[in-house]
């Protein structure tokens, strides 16, 4: 089973982070979501800080490039086999970083690839 770490989670209904859980969701994609503060996004609780998870697939990213270095080391932790990076994510540091140590990059929003069936 596949699961995925959404970061930059929020309880915002209008924000593409909390469409991404819904949608993932939807597609009975085991979840998780951390944030800036915890809540509900969907049907999933938001947790803060660098919570441990195992067997994490893919992590979307719903951060600034800025705001996403204080999760380098984190993100590169959980040993994804990917990570995607929504349009105004894009991060090329963060991207060979993460390519050093082994993960998966793409410049792509998964909200279009759940949709059309590529995720």
């Amino acid at each position: 089973m596949k699961t995925t770490l959404v970061i930059g989670a929020s309880t915002k209904t209008e924000r593409y982070s909390n469409k991404c859980i819904k949608l993932l969701t939807e597609h009975k994609i085991k979840t998780y979501a951390v944030g800036n503060k915890e809540g509900t996004a969907y049907t999933i609780d938001i947790q803060t800080g660098f919570p441990h998870f195992t067997n994490i697939n893919t992590i979307a990213i719903y951060l600034s490039p800025k705001n996403q270095e204080r999760y380098y080391d984190y993100l590169i932790s959980l040993k994804p086999q990917r990570i995607l990076f929504p349009p105004g994510t894009e991060n090329p540091e963060f991207e060979i970083k993460a390519r050093a140590n082994g993960i998966i990059t793409e410049q792509a929003c998964p909200l279009v690839m759940l949709n059309i069936g590529t995720y």
